[in-house]
């Protein structure tokens, strides 16, 4: 897969740009699937208005809204209860997966219990996540975002990115995200970080990672 891992969406010309190359073809004739999940196991987004107004894309954050030839729904706590054959051929057609924020465990939770966790590196698409949606690709997530838990504990998310991320730097809605949290959350983690601001994004394609900006950000290395 190619991964386009942000902290607030499509939010300028440059990850927009990055977008488009990476699908290869324009927005307008592409087909994206959007997955809501990882709302539901956040107190402040999920269920309710929030995860309608990413599904219809009337949220502030680009992402469903850029004029995508069809955008459907792939609700991930669904899937397990579904035939496999009613949902992966959707999965393995579509161009792009639209992966909304929340909570980065409870998606982790849900993308391994439905199966898409063990397709997703088979897959041709673009992986854009926003936010949970970019954290759940590293390979832990660090104490300073777990909320949700799993039954066994831990940070551990799916590891398909070498790299954790710290989204939403310096955040006037979220205070504690500072350079000085960035910090002592990167001191604590194992692996290399990046700390990025919501004018930031992390391409990875085939292993090789670059950073897409118009704002700030940092990368901590152990």
């Amino acid at each position: 897969m190619k991964f386009l891992l942000t902290s607030g969406g499509i939010n300028n010309k440059s990850i927009h740009e990055a977008l488009v190359g990476m699908l290869g073809k324009p927005i307008a004739n592409s087909n994206a699937l959007c997955i809501p999940t990882a709302m539901y196991g956040h107190p402040w987004v999920g269920p309710g208005v929030k995860a309608w107004e990413f599904i219809s894309g009337k949220e502030e954050n680009p992402m469903v809204n850029l004029g995508w030839k069809s955008v459907g729904v792939l609700e991930l706590t669904a899937l397990p209860s579904i035939s496999e054959d009613r949902w992966v051929p959707l999965v393995r057609e579509t161009d792009v997966l639209l992966v909304a924020g929340g909570d980065a465990l409870y998606l982790c939770h849900w993308m391994r219990q439905s199966g898409l966790a063990d397709l997703l590196p088979s897959l041709q698409a673009v992986y854009v996540g926003m936010s949970a949606g970019s954290m759940v690709m590293a390979p832990n997530i660090g104490e300073f975002f777990v909320g949700w838990t799993p039954s066994n504990g831990g940070d551990e998310a799916l590891g398909l990115v070498d790299f954790a991320m710290f989204p939403h730097l310096d955040h006037e809605m979220l205070p504690h995200n500072t350079m000085a949290s960035a910090e002592s959350w990167a001191a604590r983690m194992q692996g290399p970080g990046y700390a990025i601001d919501d004018q930031t994004a992390i391409k990875v394609i085939d292993g090789a990672v670059e950073v897409v900006s118009e704002g700030h950000w940092k990368l901590f290395s152990p």
